[in-house]
């Protein structure tokens, strides 16, 4: 009887491992340029995908491309993740340009949507620009042997050659790693090719294809990986699938280092702090604008930032502030305006796409500027020309009436208070004064009427 128990309990221990359903598959999209905001959402979702026992990551990707240091932090959360990551290129039309097949290459499987396409991986021009062509001709462009065959130019200015350098090492040592195509994927940076889904399968770019995340999950089924926590076993037939959507941090990330915002941010928190210095005790303008440029300051630390255009950019601005307190007449406004536009232009140190500041958001914000500092210099003059209606000068020329009068002094009642004052004429009680100069806290008055004195 006992024997028949242990085995009954045995047989139902493995019934229920049989039956168990097996873990979870993490869905993470990722769409449009590749940023800071990306990388922060991908590097925290693969450590929420350990944490909380998943199989799989499938990386949803269509990116036109994006920053190096962003693109980098994420292949290193890739590569170092114990979980395997899945690079699924999709939904048809979607694409990995650029950025997108570095993280491509690095994921421990690739696969492509019908109507798909990913390379044109060259790196863009980042950092100074290329130098003017010589009056010296130039000598012809090297060509390099590829293993492919096909020969394929090498830029000449040495900048742009060690990064397409370093770039297509990059990615042959991803190639390397994860037993894919390298000769093609050097050609994608060199040459900046590119490969619809299904040559990308018959050129051993990807893995496979497949129409979607379910279709990708029922041929992933059975298939062994090895991460950086050993090798894995997918079982993913039957898995439940778990989209994770950016949170309000990645969100708030992608808002504050668009290179637009964080501008408007920076000149918003200047202008705040210059509206709370020029009138003390209003508090909000000071709080907001301070909030603003901490914000501002932080994305700009984020993005590849020329500081040479950052530092014409807070030139330009203490300049047309400086206008609206000193006489320059103009000149202090008009320079400030075109030392902010040129650092504006200069400010994002990147050509990639979706990192740039539009020229009619510069040319908004400065004309937007010219007419703060038009307001401010009009409101001034006006302050300058109107009388003086408060402190000593105001007195002057002040009419009151006297309280109590004993030969040349007594008290007069002025602007409802009362004074002391003196006069050359003798003063009577109800007579009316003009204030003719102060000394201390004694007016010196005379009569209103002159034929008055008696």
């Amino acid at each position: 009887m006992v024997k028949l128990l242990v085995v009954s309990a045995w047989f139902a221990v493995a019934a229920g491992s049989v039956n168990a359903a097996p873990a979870p598959v993490m869905v993470l999209p990722l769409s449009g340029a590749i940023g800071p905001a990306a990388a922060d959402f991908v590097v925290r979702a693969l450590a929420r995908a350990e944490r909380d026992g998943a199989q799989l990551v499938v990386l949803q990707v269509d990116t036109p491309g994006g920053l190096d240091t962003s693109m980098r932090e994420i292949i290193k959360a890739i590569l170092a993740s114990p979980v395997p990551v899945a690079v699924f290129v999709g939904p048809s039309g979607a694409r990995a340009a650029s950025a997108g097949t570095y993280i491509l290459y690095a994921s421990h499987i690739a696969a492509m949507a019908p109507g798909t396409n990913l390379g044109a991986a060259t790196p863009v021009q980042i950092g100074m620009p290329s130098p003017a062509p010589s009056a010296t001709p130039s000598p012809p462009l090297e060509k390099s042997k590829s293993k492919t065959g096909d020969d394929a130019p090498v830029p000449q200015d040495t900048l742009t050659r060690k990064q397409t350098h370093d770039a297509a090492a990059y990615i042959r040592g991803l190639a390397q790693l994860r037993g894919r195509n390298a000769e093609w994927g050097e050609r994608a940076v060199r040459e900046a090719v590119s490969l619809s889904a299904d040559e990308a399968l018959a050129q051993n770019v990807i893995d496979l294809t497949a129409r979607d995340v379910p279709d990708l999950l029922s041929k992933v089924d059975g298939r062994k990986v090895t991460t950086a926590g050993g090798t894995r076993l997918l079982v993913t037939a039957g898995a439940a699938i778990l989209t994770i959507e950016p949170d309000w941090k990645s969100r708030f990330l992608a808002v504050i280092t668009d290179p637009s915002v964080a501008l408007i941010l920076m000149m918003l928190g200047v202008y705040g702090l210059f509206f709370e210095f020029s009138n003390p005790g209003f508090v909000l303008p000071g709080v907001v604008g301070a909030i603003c440029l901490c914000v501002g300051l932080f994305a700009l630390n984020m993005l590849p930032v020329n500081y040479a255009g950052l530092a014409l950019l807070l030139l330009g601005l203490a300049f047309l502030i400086a206008e609206g307190f000193l006489p320059s007449y103009g000149s202090l406004g008009v320079g400030g305006i075109i030392a902010f536009v040129i650092g504006a232009v200069m400010l994002i140190d990147t050509d990639v796409p979706a990192f740039g500041v539009p020229y009619w958001l510069i040319g908004s914000l400065a004309l937007l500027s010219a007419a703060f500092i038009i307001l401010v210099g009009g409101a001034a003059l006006k302050a300058r020309r109107r009388p003086v209606v408060t402190g000593s000068e105001e007195l002057i020329g002040s009419v009151g009436v006297v309280l109590e009068g004993i030969g040349t002094e007594g008290w007069a009642r002025i602007h409802s208070e009362q004074w002391h004052v003196k006069s050359l004429v003798p003063l009577r009680r109800g007579q009316d004064v003009r204030v003719t100069a102060r000394d201390g806290l004694v007016l010196t008055v005379a009569p209103l009427n002159e034929g008055a004195g008696g």
